[in-house]
């Protein structure tokens, strides 16, 4: 089992940033993503790491903007989010699986998943 909790969500206008944590307890995740979740739309992918951080991944249209960090597996994973813009917003929610995933994942690999927090970019 593993236990995750988000927190960082916020307002904040278009070009600001934000970052995201997500503690986690219990047993060690192999891989942790981020993924959201907008009004009215389906669960998206936004980025994903491997134990300790070693391979990462993201979603198209958040490279180059987001990065995922993990210093290693009994820290929080952390999504810095840069230049944010209105279509970012959403809820974005923390998930882990206790076997290391490579490659770009789907939300269904994941067991484990945290509250979520909202993430709102606005003027």
């Amino acid at each position: 089992q593993v236990q995750l909790a988000e927190s960082g969500g916020g307002l904040v206008q278009p070009g600001g940033s934000l970052r995201l944590s997500c503690a986690t307890s219990g047993s060690t995740a192999g891989s942790m993503s981020w993924f959201r979740q907008a009004p009215w739309k389906e669960r998206e992918f936004v980025a994903s790491t491997t134990s300790s951080g070693g391979l990462s991944y993201y979603a198209d249209s958040v490279k180059g903007r987001f990065t995922i960090s993990r210093d290693s597996i009994r820290r929080p994973a952390y999504l810095q989010m840069n230049n944010l813009k209105p279509e970012d917003t959403a809820v974005y929610y923390c998930a882990a699986r206790l076997n290391r995933l490579v490659g770009v994942p789907r939300a269904d690999q994941f067991a484990y998943w945290g509250q979520g927090t909202e993430v709102t970019v606005s003027s």
